[in-house]
């Protein structure tokens, strides 16, 4: 894939379009935008499923007025070229993002996807955990799994990034140092359990996210679609069932594992501390300190805790984000700072890191 963006720009400021402005996700990298000093909205545009628009992005998020009221296109390859930006993000259903970023790469234009449509490498996994059959399977070499903290360096070079899913980031993080390390004892499976704010199901209506319907409970036991994510990035046998919380934001993944003989709580502090010593954005948690979403929400935080029960060789581990930001979002800015040669927490330390309610 080729480019014309260089990897430090000189046109400053950076200018960008949002696809799929309209929901959760979009809305957050609106107002992210707009705290980032160099960046500028060239244009916002609907996912090419949406019908009826509304006119402006703040008559959808009222919060945004007078922060962007730019109006919502109609989205086409022609109008998203047209409008200048450099950078495209793509907060678009999977299909959408598979069809569009071909087309978008090949006019020359980085692309930071925030969708599963380049996540798994393997593309005869789309249609078991997504539905369709991938029509740009020769692209899943290509794109760099968008995990900042885990993949800097090739996400330098990065034309086409496949922001992580907000699940797996919160799984994905606390694991993946120990795998490196071999820490864990990877003949026995992982579990994980994890809950969301029902903003992760996005904005369409469904009884069940209703405010008098939505309530704690397990959904897709063992079938989750970031599944299959989650063990590529780890190469563990992971087993997990996520859970629906009545909030609006936010995850806490309860991790549990069994350590490799000879492995104990101070190994695997040590382990974490060391691996995301440079790494503002995931937050080591002392012993007995647990993470909360009410610590994260609406930062680009991941915090992780753990504990170990030495007599049965078994490690407790809980994450915490914000879906919306370093689930998504944030995650996507995170790259792009880093795609540009900028400081990758340009625009979202927490003075800047202001959200959108849903």
């Amino acid at each position: 894939m080729q480019t014309n963006l260089p990897k430090i720009i000189d046109e400053q400021p950076i200018r960008i379009a949002i696809v799929g402005a309209a929901g959760y996700t979009g809305a957050e990298l609106v107002m992210l935008a707009a705290n980032h000093p160099m960046m500028e909205v060239a244009a916002l545009f609907a996912s090419e499923r949406a019908t009826n628009a509304p006119r402006s992005m703040s008559q959808l998020f009222p919060r945004l007025l007078g922060v962007n009221d730019m109006p919502i296109q109609a989205a086409s390859i022609d109008a998203i070229v047209e409008s200048g930006a450099k950078i495209i993000f793509l907060a678009t259903p999977h299909e959408v993002s598979a069809e569009l970023a071909p087309t978008l790469l090949a006019h020359g234009l980085v692309v930071i996807d925030l969708s599963a449509a380049f996540r798994l490498r393997d593309a005869a996994a789309y249609p078991t955990h997504y539905g369709f059959t991938h029509p740009s399977s020769h692209l899943l070499a290509n794109a760099v799994y968008g995990l900042p903290e885990l993949n800097r360096a090739a996400l330098e070079d990065a034309n086409l990034i496949a922001c992580a899913g907000c699940y797996p980031t919160s799984v994905i993080l606390p694991l993946r140092p120990l795998v490196n390390s071999n820490l864990l004892n990877v003949s026995r499976p992982v579990i994980v359990d994890s809950a969301s704010g029902v903003s992760g199901a996005g904005r369409g209506a469904t009884t069940k996210n209703l405010f008098c319907e939505v309530s704690y409970q397990p959904y897709s036991p063992l079938q989750h679609r970031h599944q299959p994510e989650m063990r590529q990035e780890t190469q563990l046998d992971i087993l997990f069932t996520p859970h629906l919380l009545p909030l609006d934001r936010g995850i806490v993944s309860t991790i549990h594992a069994e350590i490799a003989p000879g492995v104990d709580e101070s190994r695997i502090r040590e382990t974490l501390a060391t691996h995301y010593a440079d790494e503002p954005f995931v937050r080591l948690l002392p012993s007995g300190v647990w993470s909360s979403i009410a610590a994260v929400e609406r930062t680009n935080y991941c915090d992780i805790s753990l504990a170990v029960d030495a007599t049965r060789n078994h490690l407790i581990m809980a994450s915490s984000i914000d879906n919306l930001v370093k689930g998504a979002a944030g995650q996507a800015i995170q790259c792009m700072n880093i795609r540009l040669g900028l400081a990758h927490t340009m625009g979202l330390l927490p003075a800047n890191a202001v959200g959108v309610p849903c």
